[in-house]
């Protein structure tokens, strides 16, 4: 098949338009074109008023070679890669020991399934309970304060990403395509089949409830087994090889093939690898706040007088700014037509972060505005991070009156340095609910100082992100993990053979994307390893 690439239409086209574009640029007739698929659709916002939609093509047609030949000086015409997933792997016949998933957020869950569909039968062992049990404990915090640290926005299946906008998209480097498995394994399980080519996928938090169900079933239809409520306690390690792993209860596991993909909340077991010796290094993260507008206004500003079509749906932004104090103030995890979560995972603690539903047709628009930080603002043990990131959130569990409910504030009172006392026309979707006091109380006078100057930057980006009435709601602080479980080329753990370290949690990833492509490619290390361990083994046992 042939690719082609940047083919421009108006917003409001028709799907003949679409066919008619394709053969101009090619130059063939209508016969000739047998058929095509959209691979990517995004959309160019440049010129308010004149939105075009941007497509990548893929073109059957009899005259391909022809037509490679004419345009082998075009870059928009190219042959269509392949993007077919090949197993690396398929699992002997007789397995000693099966291999062992701790966590089934997106990272373990994707590692799991390929395992399972190579025949490795994993064992995937979760802290917290299924997704809806676990959505029940959720919601029921956010509405009663009724919070279990071992079910909640961070611990349970599918993992901190079941509570977020469920983006699908990343920058990350996947020459191997393993991005298009994951989304066309989400499809399988129930994703509507646009996230295969739409520009920047989401599915939201409701849809994923129900493909995780899906995704947790197919995994068991292969032989792979799935235990909730499995606090891992201890990886039993002899001489640098893992042997098995402990859980709470006391159950040993035996098992030298360990994929860690915690997530970056797990902060109990990061402390328990780094008192077993498993090396691990620190790392920058961010911190900051969630700020709240009106997505009408990000709309209008984004899109002009085309805000509110169908097509565009709710208007995103991306922004940046570098700070004379040296810092860069970004934002992080947007949400359009969202809201603002508690997503704590221990007792008195406040944390936010942003979801939102598959519509996106909530009034405010969220995102993370933050700062970025590095080891030397937190010196120290490998875990020194971890230490920064809890007296944070206990100052914001204060703050917010020891209720958790979170510290909010105006930005223009924010930006005039004074409490703020009462709400103006932004109402702040955080649940169990905004207590108004002075921000800059809550974070380093560095990341204070950096925020005040980005926020009018910004503004001059999107009219009105300065305005008065926006809302601050404190502390984000697990923008990514604080630490680095540092890997070879191998995946397996510098110091400790067997063990994976994957995902977010281990400093891999970040995002749902890039946290399952991770699990696929630990999965298959794991594979080739057990493959050629198994090799080995039969060939020791025919020698004379």
């Amino acid at each position: 098949m042939l690719r082609l690439t940047e083919v421009k239409l108006p917003l409001d086209h028709s799907e003949t338009d679409i066919q008619t574009a394709i053969l101009k640029k090619l130059g063939i007739s209508a016969k000739d074109l047998i058929e095509y698929a959209i691979f990517k659709r995004s959309y160019d916002a440049r010129k308010k008023g004149a939105i075009a939609l941007v497509y990548i093509l893929d073109i059957k047609t009899p005259k391909e070679k022809q037509l490679l030949q004419r345009f082998k000086k075009d870059p928009h015409v190219v042959p269509t890669p392949d993007t077919t997933y090949r197993y690396v792997a398929k699992a002997p016949a007789t397995l000693e020991s099966r291999p062992i998933v701790i966590g089934n957020g997106p990272c373990g869950m994707f590692a799991g399934l390929l395992l399972a569909q190579m025949g490795f039968q994993p064992l995937i062992l979760e802290r917290g309970k299924s997704v809806r049990d676990r959505s029940v404990d959720t919601f029921g915090f956010w509405s009663k304060r009724k919070f279990n640290p071992e079910s909640n926005a961070q611990f349970g299946e599918g993992g901190a990403g079941t509570f977020s906008d469920g983006k699908l998209y990343s920058r990350i480097k996947d020459p191997k395509h393993h991005g298009r498995k994951v989304l066309t394994e989400l499809v399988k399980a129930g994703a509507d089949p646009e996230i295969l080519y739409i520009n920047k996928p989401h599915i939201g938090t409701y849809r994923l409830v129900k493909i995780v169900e899906n995704l947790r079933n197919t995994i068991q239809s292969l032989g792979g087994e799935i235990r909730f409520q499995s606090r891992v306690e201890t990886i039993e390690i002899e001489q640098g090889q893992v042997r098995g792993v402990i859980l709470a209860n006391g159950e040993y596991i035996r098992s030298e093939h360990v994929i860690l993909a915690i997530g970056h909340s797990a902060r109990d077991t990061f402390e328990m690898l780094h008192r077993q010796g498993v090396y691990i290094e620190p790392k920058p993260f961010s911190i900051g706040f969630r700020v709240e507008h009106p997505q009408g206004l990000i709309d209008r500003c984004r899109l002009g007088a085309q805000a509110g079509h169908p097509v565009l749906g709710a208007a995103d932004y991306k922004l940046v700014h570098h700070c004379a104090n040296g810092r860069t103030v970004y934002s992080f995890c947007m949400c359009p037509g969202g809201q603002v979560v508690a997503a704590t995972s221990e007792v008195g603690r406040v944390v936010t972060n942003g979801m939102s539903q598959y519509e996106r047709s909530g009034k405010n628009a969220n995102s993370g505005i933050v700062v970025g930080i590095t080891p030397e603002d937190y010196p120290g043990s490998p875990l020194a991070g971890i230490d920064f990131q809890r007296r944070l959130e206990e100052q914001a569990f204060e703050l917010g009156g020891s209720t958790y409910e979170a510290p909010g504030q105006l930005v223009g009172d924010f930006l005039a340095q004074k409490p703020s006392t009462q709400l103006g026309a932004v109402k702040p979707s955080y649940r169990p609910g905004v207590h108004l006091c002075d921000l800059s109380l809550s974070l380093p006078d560095y990341a204070i100082a950096a925020i005040r100057e980005a926020i009018p930057a910004f503004d001059k980006q999107i009219e009105g992100f300065a305005m008065h009435d926006a809302v601050l709601t404190g502390v984000e602080t697990r923008t990514s993990s604080p630490i680095c479980i540092k890997r070879g080329d191998d995946y397996q753990s510098l110091n400790t053979k067997g063990l994976y370290p994957a995902g977010e949690g281990a400093g891999y990833a970040g995002g749902i994307l890039s946290a399952g492509v991770d699990g696929i490619k630990v999965a298959e290390a794991v594979a080739l390893r057990m493959t050629r361990s198994s090799k080995m083994s039969s060939a020791e046992t025919v020698l004379p």
